[in-house]
């Protein structure tokens, strides 16, 4: 018999696997935080830097937004603001001709929605050619004469 007490070896702790672990949860962390930084997407609309595009004389159909979301399709008052009157009105304004192209003049203060009711009414009437007009900076003086 063995009457001598045991020595207990003093336990080890492992920290590889810990390491590894707070690794993975840090990597983990990391790739799913979003970061916002609101502050810094301020937009100020529609003024541009470009040069001005001359006027000539070609056909278009020019739909109007005030700041009020009401639409003008060729400076002609639409009755209401839903999809199908200005679908209507488009239609009309095209006939049978579909390249003509479509010039949206918006408000500065115009709601995003209606900005995006004339493009999808252009594309539900299959208008491929829409552009967005804006004016030019006042006090510029960058920019030359517009040829």
């Amino acid at each position: 018999m063995n009457l001598r007490p045991h020595r207990r070896e003093i336990p080890e702790i492992n920290l590889t696997p810990l390491v590894d672990v707070v690794f993975l949860l840090l990597i983990f962390f990391m790739v799913t935080t979003s970061f916002r930084d609101e502050g810094r997407l301020r937009l100020q609309l529609p003024e541009a830097d470009a040069k001005a595009v001359p006027a000539e004389e070609i056909d278009l159909v020019e739909v109007m937004i005030d700041r009020v979301g009401r639409f003008y399709v060729n400076r002609q008052a639409l009755a209401g603001n839903d999809l199908e009157t200005l679908q209507r009105a488009l239609r009309d304004a095209v006939g049978a001709e579909r390249g003509l192209p479509v010039v949206i003049k918006a408000d500065a203060r115009t709601p995003h929605q209606a900005v995006m009711t004339v493009l999808d009414a252009a594309g539900q009437l299959g208008l491929t050619q829409v552009a967005f007009a804006a004016r030019q900076r006042p006090g510029d003086a960058t920019m030359g004469p517009a040829p």
